[in-house]
């Protein structure tokens, strides 16, 4: 299923894409879109039923804002450096555990909504990332087989990131990765079932219409069932919860100087095979 949330920011309504095409209300089945529908399987079965029976009411997706595919989501914890082509690009090291940061749910917006450049910002950069949502809670995992059982489905994610605030500021990258606006999210979460295989998508963004990434999940030094196992090993993740799992190789602070950062008035699109796209014009916060 590709589920989603549609509406003014704050005020999203559940929503389906279904086979055809077509944008479904799911309002009157459920409340939203969040963790406690994620974990419930006898609720998402009632949505698939309904979706396969074809009953559920069409919206008009004429000019409808999309918002972000989770509501209500409790943390976010990303993983840097986790392509092979991405640590050559930056001159960095493969790690030989995962790299753990946070990134604030406050940062969350639409997929099309507004990108804000920060106050001060000279090194404002796209990260295009594949986003995984948690369906049940998990602690303690044992193995990449568990992680992946407890993934409840997959998202398109633009890990926006201030090099200068992540690098060149003291401190933790937190600086550079938690401004506002800093994480358009969708427009789907597209359940697990329908991604047989998360190492096998290709992941793609553009800035003004330059191809400036395209890179495969392939390339992952510590594929999604590994990093949920290992994230659950210090952390208990909830449903809902996301892990953003790192981005591959063309971000702007792996190019040669001058370096093309992103300024007010570009445009970044992003894809990733059966997940959907992204558009965001940028403006001075």
């Amino acid at each position: 299923m590709k589920l989603l949330r549609v509406g003014t920011a704050g005020a999203e309504r559940p929503a389906l894409l279904d086979a055809e095409g077509t944008l479904r209300d799911l309002s009157g089945l459920v409340d939203d879109v969040d963790g406690a529908l994620l974990a419930d399987g006898a609720a998402l079965a009632r949505v698939r039923a309904a979706a396969e029976a074809g009953g559920l009411p069409a919206l008009d997706a004429d000019g409808l804002r999309i918002g972000p595919p989770v509501g209500r989501i409790g943390k976010i914890v990303c993983i840097g450096l986790n392509y092979h082509d991405h640590a050559r690009e930056t001159g960095a090291e493969p790690p030989t555990e995962p790299v753990v940061f946070l990134k604030a749910p406050d940062t969350v917006v639409g997929p099309n909504d507004t990108v804000l450049v920060p106050r001060g910002s000279a090194k404002t950069d796209w990260e295009v990332e594949l986003a995984v949502v948690i369906g049940r809670t998990a602690r303690y995992l044992d193995s990449p087989e568990e992680g992946l059982a407890h993934v409840a489905g997959y998202a398109v994610a633009h890990d926006v990131s201030e090099r200068e605030f992540q690098m060149e500021r003291g401190g933790t990258w937190d600086k550079g990765k938690n401004c506002e606006t800093f994480n358009p999210l969708g427009p789907w979460l597209v359940t697990a079932d329908e991604v047989p295989d998360p190492q096998a998508l290709s992941l793609k963004l553009w800035v003004n219409g330059e191809l400036k990434q395209d890179g495969s999940t392939a390339e992952q030094i510590f594929p999604v069932g590994e990093v949920v196992r290992y994230v659950s090993r210090f952390m208990t993740l909830y449903p809902g919860d996301v892990i953003s799992t790192g981005t591959p190789a063309g971000v702007a602070m792996g190019r040669p100087e001058p370096k093309p950062y992103l300024r007010a008035g570009d445009v970044v699109e992003l894809e990733i095979t059966g997940l959907g796209r992204q558009r965001q014009e940028l403006k001075d916060a």
